[in-house]
């Protein structure tokens, strides 16, 4: 099983973010509402009190009479947000209050609710010879009013909308921590490791995801195990022969007259190939186990590999690796060097771990190259890579490195990272 990606967003911060997106996108459109809704009642509450206030002041200047309105007390009203005037039918103020303009709001006798140059007035008859009783708000105050309103009532729903942004964020929180919990054991997990499994969930709701991962891991298993055992036994029942009709055709060659024995030579080079690939088969399906490091004289190692007509010059070097994997990944490149072309091969350190092999053989176009190395990266060799470079990675890949395959002036080069021992 591939292991989670650990540069993509996690669960909890793309959740994160939609939340994030959400609340804001809420308490904008609620806060709006709100704004507009608190708006609409400050208007109508001022609308309610100035029409309340002209009937009381209407009521009060009736019942003062025509001798005792100069000596009727003015009612107490508070002017910082109120005007009102008395009006006769004429069009004369016969009495204001004193932020009142001195003429009169109307100028003809009308009733209930206007808008005059600035004011929002409320028209009401006194009862008496056609007088009318204007009560008057100015719109600023009024917008200053609903404003202040408006205003506390989006900061109360911003408050009330990042509080519960707040304690949906702990919420999802709590509630992705058994599907972190699981992506962290999936990354590590060994589905061919059945004594292990993935252990018991967290959740109830991820019991069947757990039952059905080790189930997956039971039936790759199995299949590995068929693959490898029958892989395994092929090769083996390959090698007896091979080593025969190498052993025959030695005793051949020595015998057969000398115009014949090129034709042997080439069914020997022939023989020593398959027998190589045997190696290679057997190599690849150790590769799924773990790497049995040791230290490794780079230059006795390739002193093991000789490939016919191929010139290998190598750097003293030591590294920490497996010595049958690492011995099959560099024959395998070497035969392929030698396949296409190669007369020569410099093998050298290029960092601590990282093996370098360049040949002067054909080496590959562009094109080639970046689908090389799309197939590596994705590990998607089949239609891709040859035998050799597929080995080369896994065994690399085994080691806990790549391979990689660098831009070269001439010929073909690949570097065998291999990365650090494991620790403990």
């Amino acid at each position: 099983m591939t292991a989670i990606d650990a540069k993509a967003p996690s669960i909890r911060n793309r959740l994160a973010h939609a939340l994030l997106w959400w609340t804001l996108a809420w308490g904008v459109g609620v806060s709006v509402a709100v704004g507009w809704a608190a708006q609409y009642e400050v208007e109508e509450l001022l609308d309610e009190s100035l029409h309340a206030t002209a009937l009381v002041l209407a009521r009060a200047l009736a019942l003062a009479g025509d001798g005792a309105l100069d000596a009727a007390p003015q009612p107490v009203v508070n002017e910082a947000d109120f005007a009102w005037q008395l009006v006769a039918p004429d069009g004369a103020v016969l009495r204001r209050s004193s932020n009142a303009p001195a003429l009169a709001l109307q100028k003809v006798s009308t009733a209930g609710f206007t808008e005059v140059s600035g004011w929002r007035v409320f028209g009401v008859a006194t009862g008496r010879e056609g007088r009318m009783l204007y009560a008057a708000h100015t719109t600023k105050e009024r917008a200053e009013a609903g404003t202040e309103v408006a205003m506390s009532a989006v900061l109360a729903a911003l408050s009330i909308g990042l509080l519960g942004h707040l304690w949906l964020r702990l919420r999802v929180r709590r509630e992705l921590e058994p599907l972190e919990g699981l992506s962290e054991r999936l990354a590590t997990h060994d589905p061919l490791d059945l004594a292990r499994g993935l252990g018991p969930a967290e959740r109830e709701e991820l019991v069947p995801v757990h039952r059905a991962i080790d189930d997956l891991g039971q039936r790759l298993a199995r299949r590995v195990a068929h693959e490898r055992a029958f892989a395994s036994h092929a090769a083996h029942a390959l090698r007896t022969p091979l080593a025969g009709m190498e052993a025959q055709l030695a005793v051949a060659q020595r015998e057969v007259p000398t115009e014949l024995q090129p034709r042997l030579q080439r069914v020997r080079d022939a023989s020593g190939r398959l027998q190589r690939v045997v190696r290679s088969l057997l190599d690849l399906f150790r590769v799924g186990a773990e790497a049995r490091r040791s230290d490794v004289d780079l230059k006795a190692l390739l002193a093991h590999l000789p490939v016919e007509g191929l010139d290998v010059r190598a750097d003293a070097a030591t590294l920490h690796a497996d010595p049958d994997l690492l011995a099959a990944a560099l024959a395998n490149l070497l035969d392929n060097a030698q396949r296409y072309g190669a007369r020569h091969v410099e093998v050298s350190q290029a960092a601590r771990g990282t093996l370098r092999l360049h040949d002067d053989g054909r080496g590959a176009t562009p094109e080639r190259l970046v689908d090389l190395r799309a197939a590596l990266a994705a590990q998607d060799y089949e239609e891709h890579t040859g035998l050799g470079l597929m080995l080369a990675d896994l065994v690399a890949r085994a080691h806990g490195g790549a391979l990689t395959l660098p831009e070269v002036a001439k010929g073909f080069a690949v570097e065998l990272r291999l990365g650090p021992p494991p620790t403990g």
